[in-house]
């Protein structure tokens, strides 16, 4: 699972790490430290959306993780759409380093890490957008957003 976070304006995301996936619990205690570790406020989730928008069953399984992970951390969490954030993540890497650095990243599990970090800064353009003043949005936030997906 890649995980990202924003810097302290919540303007720019950038990838963080890989977490490998374990139990529900043991992913859920893992997000909650890292919550805890960058000042989290709020937490984005991707949501796996088939092609035409609608929710299938891996996004309905994803809404319920979503769900679950909510219940346990003390910041608000949100489902995002990640319809396409690996292969944008791919397109990255090829053009940071061409096949040996997408190799590598496959290898080292950064290609979700840099997915993570693409649905966070969609996330945060669109809520930027939204409102114009993307601080005054999350007062409570300390600043920071993270994302998961992949």
């Amino acid at each position: 699972m890649g995980i990202a976070i924003s810097d302290p304006t919540g303007t720019l995301a950038r990838p963080l790490q890989t977490l490998v996936r374990g139990s529900r619990d043991e992913d859920f205690a893992a997000i909650a430290g890292l919550v805890a570790e960058h000042d989290v406020g709020l937490v984005v989730v991707g949501c796996p959306l088939s092609l035409d928008g609608t929710e299938g069953p891996q996004a309905r399984r994803v809404t319920r993780y979503a769900d679950a992970l909510a219940a346990t951390l003390a910041v608000r969490v949100v489902l995002w759409d990640e319809r396409y954030t690996t292969v944008e993540a791919h397109e990255i890497l090829r053009r940071r380093g061409g096949k040996g650095d997408l190799r590598r990243a496959r290898v080292e599990g950064w290609v979700d890490a840099i997915a993570a970090a693409v649905i966070l800064q969609s996330y945060l353009d669109s809520v930027y957008l939204d409102s114009g003043d993307l601080a005054s949005s999350y007062p409570d936030s300390g600043g920071h957003s993270s994302s998961a997906g992949g």
